[in-house]
């Protein structure tokens, strides 16, 4: 269908909907979201949720360098990166609302919009990477290799999970994630083996975010040795040394980041776009 202006293609129906540029009220719609026998319906639902909160909150820290980072082109890559991530949210929380209503806030919201903008804090479930401010560009390409490679290798194993719902939202996020890998890794090399000041502050960025390395393994180690040899490939040609594991410190950085993310649909939760 084809529209005289961006605002008709917005305006198309009266969706409830906070997902800019999904275009498309049920993510799931036309699918058997039946959970397959054998199969645990609240142990399916909280994977799909945590893994939907990783990339929620992940996406909502790569927008934030829309109209901040260094150049256009970067800009465009990043905001593309996150709506990648956020469309990955959307169809693991639509899942996870699937297999098990009961985890869904009582509101007059869609599912996924349901958990993404009328849950609390201590109702997410993200890995403690993803909330960390954004810092400088450096720490920002630090985390996205660390986070992208981890994911990637994840989803990786999830293609072949008994759901077919979640092994096709996987199958569908892994060619999104060796992209996201590989763009953070060519700026991590090319900061890392760069001039002395870009070497300093690439070197910096890994020092920032490898303390939140450790729990990214804590449900499945089997995925570390992959994630390793990944890193260390990318350190290598980076002239980057790989820090010492230190504890990480609790953050303080998901209630502010959920209370500006959740602010417009918790003000006007009628509101339609």
């Amino acid at each position: 269908m084809s529209f005289d202006n961006a605002y008709e293609a917005l305006t198309e129906d009266n969706d409830a909907r906070w997902a800019f540029g999904t275009g498309f009220a049920d993510p799931l719609a036309g699918l058997d979201t039946t959970v397959p026998s054998g199969l645990d319906a609240a142990e399916l639902a909280r994977s799909c949720l945590w893994l939907g909160d990783d990339a929620l909150i992940m996406s909502h820290r790569l927008q934030e360098w829309v109209a901040a980072a260094p150049e256009l082109e970067d800009e465009v890559a990043l905001a593309n990166i996150g709506l990648d991530l956020l469309g990955q949210a959307r169809l693991l929380l639509a899942r996870a609302a699937k297999a098990d209503p009961s985890i869904v806030p009582s509101v007059a919201q869609s599912d996924e919009d349901a958990l993404a903008f009328f849950r609390d804090a201590a109702d997410f479930h993200n890995v403690r990477l993803v909330e960390l401010e954004g810092g400088d560009f450096a720490v920002s390409m630090a985390r996205l290799l660390v986070f992208s490679t981890w994911r990637l290798a994840l989803l990786q194993r999830l293609v072949d999970s008994p759901d077919q719902v979640l092994a096709a939202i996987a199958a569908k996020g892994i060619k999104e994630l060796t992209y996201h890998r590989d763009y953070a890794a060519r700026w991590v090399v090319r900061l890392g083996d760069g001039t002395e000041l870009s070497h300093e502050r690439m070197q910096a960025g890994i020092d920032a975010v490898w303390p939140y390395v450790d729990e990214l393994f804590d449900d499945d180690a089997s995925l570390r040795e992959e994630f390793d040899a990944v890193i260390a490939q990318v350190m290598t040609a980076g002239t980057l040394k790989q820090p010492p594991v230190r504890p990480a410190a609790q953050t303080r950085y998901l209630e502010p980041l959920l209370a500006e993310m959740q602010s417009v649909a918790r003000a006007h939760p009628d509101a339609t776009w």
